[in-house]
């Protein structure tokens, strides 16, 4: 047994009610880590849902509440207050890279974090650059990639809660779109691929107030002029599960290195196949021709369509279940947590 302190970030409650990656990680990991044995502390909003130990860091979640952004005053409030309990805990498990980095260099409990974005922009790779002691576990080998000289512990591939997702056998009639409404995700690339499939296409996304220009610009012109496409808004995971389940394919047309991709999970977990360009963590994720397909361009997705009925719908739920269930991610973490422990204590001795 353990303990474990859990830092989440404060955008989104824990677990979130709707669109929230990071966080949904962090809550089934946690839960996963109790369910274990551990004593695991968790630093997060006070709205949040756990059966670990819950310290508040905000009364609510930033985004739920009065403030959309994070504010940073309030990020390093949080951080404070975990370090100052440093000493209570074995390791520190920090999902909020590298505002933390500060304080876990002066805490005599090691540190890991879990690099959730992107790490290939040179403002985060310089902000790294400055802790090169930092024990970093990435989420995909192509988002470590970004980071060569970086001190990578370990990999560990994100878990979902199979429960709130149900094996569809039979596929539906139209396609579907799950993220953010945003130039990297893609969305008007869907858009195009329902037009020219003549399919129907169901998109779950939100529109973030920087990706409002794009959205009201680009977006909504198309979704106006569309015969096929319609934005549906945040879905909850019981309203994900119906529409990816209900789907006869997700498509993923990112056009960015995509650090994970937990939509390509929750869609395979329901035994719907993804089509989705080849970036980032998609061919770590989708095994090409057995639970989708890996396209380049927009006519290698269409012609992928042709082919997404010969497909095992089971198969695909079975991919998940054997390598992003809770219990695949939260052994992964165990290994890291004690190898990084049994470092330092090698050190102290």
């Amino acid at each position: 047994m353990m303990r474990i302190a859990q830092i989440a970030p404060l955008e989104e409650v824990i677990p979130p009610r709707k669109y929230g990656g990071t966080e949904r990680v962090v809550s089934v990991l946690t839960e996963e880590l109790v369910r274990r044995g551990h004593e695991v502390t968790l630093f997060a909003s006070g709205d949040s849902q756990t059966s670990a130990r819950l310290v508040a860091c905000a009364p609510v979640a930033e985004r739920m509440g009065a403030d959309y952004m994070r504010s940073l005053g309030r990020t390093m409030a949080q951080c404070n207050t975990a370090y100052e309990r440093a000493h209570e805990f074995d390791v520190i498990h920090n999902h909020l890279d590298h505002p933390a980095f500060r304080f876990a260099r002066a805490s005599p409990t090691p540190t890991v974090t879990t690099t959730h974005g992107r790490l290939d922009v040179p403002e985060i790779a310089h902000a790294y650059s400055e802790f090169p002691e930092q024990k970093l576990v990435s989420i995909s080998l192509d988002q470590a990639s970004y980071l060569p000289r970086a001190n990578w512990v370990g990999n560990v591939y994100h878990g979902i809660d199979l429960s709130h997702f149900e094996l569809r056998m039979e596929p539906g009639k139209y396609l579907a779109f799950v993220g953010r409404i945003s130039p990297e995700k893609r969305p008007d690339v869907a858009i195009e691929i329902a037009e020219r499939a003549g399919m129907p296409l169901y998109m779950a996304a939100k529109v973030d107030r920087y990706d409002q220009d794009y959205y009201d610009t680009l977006i909504e012109p198309m979704l106006r002029r569309s015969r096929y496409a319609e934005l549906i808004g945040e879905v909850d995971d019981a309203e994900k599960n119906t529409l990816l389940g209900g789907a006869y394919a997700c498509l993923f047309p990112i056009d960015w290195p995509e650090p994970f991709g937990l939509t390509m999970v929750e869609s395979m977990a329901t035994g719907t196949p993804v089509i989705a360009r080849r970036r980032g963590s998609v061919p770590e994720v989708i095994r090409d021709g057995e639970t989708g397909f890996i396209c380049e361009t927009v006519d290698e997705m269409l012609d992928a369509l042709e082919r997404v009925g010969s497909l095992d719908r089971h198969r695909c739920r079975q991919h998940v279940e054997e390598n992003f269930s809770p219990e695949a991610m939260a052994t992964h973490h165990e290994a890291v947590y004690e190898s990084v422990v049994a470092s330092e204590l090698s050190l102290v001795g």
